[in-house]
């Protein structure tokens, strides 16, 4: 009797998890509400009014609020926003009040020594804005709404909806995570279904390693067997609240070398800027390309001991730390950009792509560009007729590829696969040199293409283990990571976890085989901005796989370094993760 009670219990929570989902139709849904994506919206309802045309337009972003999981540097080119909003800087509420005013570029031969270098040509900076770019994309999002779209941050896309689950020939929108669920998998009282959001056209702008991209690059071939992976770069950022006396609103500071070994890629920003109460402000960061060999890297604990360099620490004297975050970059440029954008029903747009000038360190602008580009082929292209779903926006394609944003990305091609030669890091920074000053990107050859381009989840092994001394942190100028992860102020109230391990690996990284651990040196210990992954030993001595996905800030590390890409990073429900606000 007791197993038939328990046998209709789960029928019963299976029947609640399995109800009818609510359906919303929209002419065009949009995936993530970054950069990218509000600038689609805005493009869309501008040619509304200017077309006398109704589209009906909605967007999803997983964070809590606007800008909740943005993370960048940023030093802001307005060259998109300048076609997208011509009168921007008449808006008093513009959060891009600081111009560039003095670039710097420098070495860092090792903790206390450095020397400056000249400025690469797409490293200066005139005419750009330093800013937080969580403040711009919550502005973004006023103008949509002010212009009529709907906006709907805390609802997570979970699911992409096909119109036959089967072939999967035509997208026809997003289904939204359920809420509600208890970490054992059973419905709470607060339990309500996701909701379908169906859509003649979907645009997904989930920015770096969006998990709704990645299934649709899969399933439509969008990126050719004959290109290279998207490769990527960790990028793990403070930001600091600085004396008047030592603030300069407009510096803009490159580094290059220490506290990185030669054979590892990556390098440092620190931007000032002054802030919404006129505060100074200094956004430092580091990045750590993920294509590194050595599991006990820690790109965290790279960043806390950089701050200890004089030509660092300086910026910061007598501050306090007032933000901290952390995301991938898109690192693979112009080669890695999938070879078709369009696909029946959808187009992939901004970061989700891979727009990033790696060189010139920013990938903002062109992700504007781009969905404003692919905002207009929907428009003109994809709801121009009954049969709208079976639309694929060809003319997005073309579009990108007579735009800024390809000759831009075309130009700078070689930079970063110049650094994955025989000839090292040093030898990068020769051939780019060479290209930003004499040939100019117009070199008659393309470096790093092909299929054969290692992924990063394949780099590192235990015949590569090097043990790294990292200082203690001070508290002053360096913290323990907990301490930082504090002020991110990531919740996930509890819920199953959204990190998971691949079925296929279970039983090959967890228990006794501890394959990533026995094998690559378990890289996932140091990489983790956030703590999230950890091996203890179970009874018998063996170790334990801990995924304390409670700490999870959204970078997308683990989907991407993990050996063997054992982690299916899928999204938690909407509003959990971080709620950055400076970042």
């Amino acid at each position: 009797r007791a197993r038939g009670a328990f046998a209709r219990h789960r029928r019963c929570l299976s029947s609640v998890l399995d109800e009818p989902r609510e359906v919303m139709e929209y002419d065009v849904v949009i995936v993530g509400g970054g950069p990218a994506g509000l600038s689609a919206a805005i493009r869309l309802k501008q040619l509304e009014a200017a077309q006398n045309r109704e589209v009906s337009v909605c967007v999803v972003e997983k964070a809590a609020e606007l800008g909740g999981h943005i993370v960048s540097g940023n030093v802001f080119e307005p060259r998109a926003l300048d076609e997208l909003l011509p009168d921007w800087r008449e808006d008093a509420d513009a959060p891009l009040r600081t111009p560039a005013t003095r670039d710097e570029f420098r070495w860092l031969l090792s903790a206390t020594t450095s020397i400056p270098l000249p400025t690469p040509p797409m490293l200066e900076n005139h005419g750009n804005y330093v800013c937080s770019l969580s403040q711009v994309v919550r502005w973004l999002g006023a103008h949509a709404e002010a212009l009529g779209a709907e906006i709907y941050p805390g609802f997570a896309a979970a699911e992409v909806l096909y119109e036959d689950d089967t072939n999967k020939q035509r997208v026809v929108g997003v289904a939204t995570r359920d809420v509600g669920i208890e970490k054992d998998g059973t419905p709470k009282p607060t339990f309500a279904r996701g909701v379908e959001l169906r859509a003649k056209q979907t645009l997904f702008a989930e920015g770096a390693r969006g998990s709704c991209s990645e299934e649709v690059i899969r399933t439509f071939g969008l990126r050719s067997a004959d290109q290279p992976p998207q490769t990527y770069g960790l990028g793990v950022k403070e930001v600091w609240r600085v004396p008047d006396a030592i603030s300069e609103p407009g510096f803009i500071q490159h580094t290059l070398g220490w506290p990185l070994s030669a054979t590892t890629y990556g390098g440092s920003f620190l931007y000032h800027m002054r802030g919404a109460e006129n505060e100074g402000l200094v956004q430092l960061g580091f990045v750590v390309g993920l294509d590194y060999t050595n599991p006990e890297i820690s790109p965290y604990k790279e960043f806390q001991r950089f701050k200890h360099h004089p030509v660092i620490a300086k910026h910061l004297d007598g501050g306090e730390c007032v933000g901290y975050g952390a995301r991938v970059i898109n690192e693979g440029g112009f080669q890695a950009i999938p070879a078709k954008l369009a696909f029946p029903g959808g187009c992939l747009v901004g970061c989700a792509a891979g727009f990033v000038n790696v060189p010139k360190i920013k990938g903002t602008h062109t992700a504007m560009k781009s969905a404003m580009l692919a905002a207009e082929a929907v428009f003109e292209e994809g709801l121009s007729s009954d049969d709208d779903a079976t639309k694929t926006c060809a003319s997005y394609d073309a579009a990108l590829r007579a735009s800024w944003v390809y000759d831009e990305l075309r130009a700078v091609r070689n930079y970063k696969p110049s650094f994955e030669t025989a000839l090292g890091v040093y030898g990068g920074a020769a051939y780019s040199g060479l290209s930003a000053y004499v040939l100019k990107g117009r070199e008659p050859w393309t470096l790093g293409g092909g299929g054969g381009h290692a992924r990063d989840s394949e780099t590192t092994s235990l015949g590569k283990q090097r043990p790294i001394d990292y200082p203690k942190p001070d508290g002053v100028l360096s913290f323990p990571l907990l301490d930082n992860l504090a002020r991110t102020g990531v919740d996930h109230d509890d819920q199953p976890s959204h990190l998971r391990v691949k079925p296929d690996f279970l039983d090959e990284v967890t228990g006794k085989k501890a394959k990533s651990l026995k094998e690559r040196g378990a890289p996932e210990r140091n990489f983790c901005p956030a703590g999230v992954y950890e091996y203890t030993d179970d009874a018998d001595g063996d170790p334990n796989l801990v995924i304390n996905a409670q700490n999870c800030i959204h970078c997308k590390c683990c989907a991407i370094k993990t050996p063997f890409e054992y982690i299916d990073w899928t999204v938690p429900e909407g509003g959990g993760g971080p709620s950055y606000t400076l970042t």
